[in-house]
């Protein structure tokens, strides 16, 4: 049987081609990462296999979800979720857009050929596509203490002129750095941290 990734990936395709078709990409990008960390849920997956659920309840409950928690006008942790994975400079202020008719079509198909369980790995490969599209690239800043809006513009505007592409920032603290930062791309990983530079004297002065 072919693993999950492989049977997301046809969905990931038409999904994207249909939203970038239409000027939806960040709309439908934005629903697939809420639905995809609330199908990670243990319990909520356990319900989504639960046969007497119907395909209709199950795909309604996904998008009810996210239209009350995201699109919504109250602050909640989906939407702070949400508003992290686009960069700490935004936060529950953004608003978006209700779930449209073409992408409650999807949620109902992908629920009626029981493949809801593969939204995660349809997520994955809708980044794909939108960053082969867009010749973006993310990058996983983690620093010592949080960046400042100009440090984070210079950051990612060097990134951008040096690697011919957009770049999206993913920031994640870690006091343990002492100073500076650790930026990966890729499998490209850049060492700045006052711990990485120790380590470095150490190894030399123990060579």
């Amino acid at each position: 049987m072919a693993d999950l990734s492989t049977l997301a990936r046809p969905y990931a395709r038409a999904a994207f081609d249909y939203a970038d078709e239409n000027g939806a990409v960040n709309e439908w990008e934005d629903f697939l990462f809420v639905a995809s960390n609330v199908v990670n849920d243990k319990a909520f997956r356990n319900w989504l296999e639960n046969p007497a659920i119907t395909a209709e309840h199950k795909s309604a409950a996904l998008v009810d979800l996210y239209d009350s928690q995201v699109a919504g006008d109250d602050d909640s942790a989906f939407k702070q979720l949400l508003g992290e994975s686009k960069g700490s400079r935004y936060g529950n202020s953004i608003s978006y857009p209700k779930v449209s008719p073409a992408l409650n079509n999807f949620v109902e198909q992908l629920a009626q050929q029981e493949r809801l369980a593969l939204l995660p790995e349809v997520y994955q490969h809708y980044r794909s596509h939108k960053a082969s599209s867009l010749k973006q690239l993310d990058a996983y800043v983690t620093t010592a203490y949080p960046l400042t809006a100009a440090q984070r513009e210079t950051i990612q505007t060097r990134l951008a002129a040096s690697l011919n592409a957009t770049v999206v920032i993913h920031e994640t603290v870690d006091p343990s750095l002492l100073a500076g930062a650790t930026i990966k791309v890729g499998d490209k990983i850049i060492d700045d941290s006052m711990r990485g530079k120790l380590q470095q004297l150490k190894t030399q002065l123990t060579a």
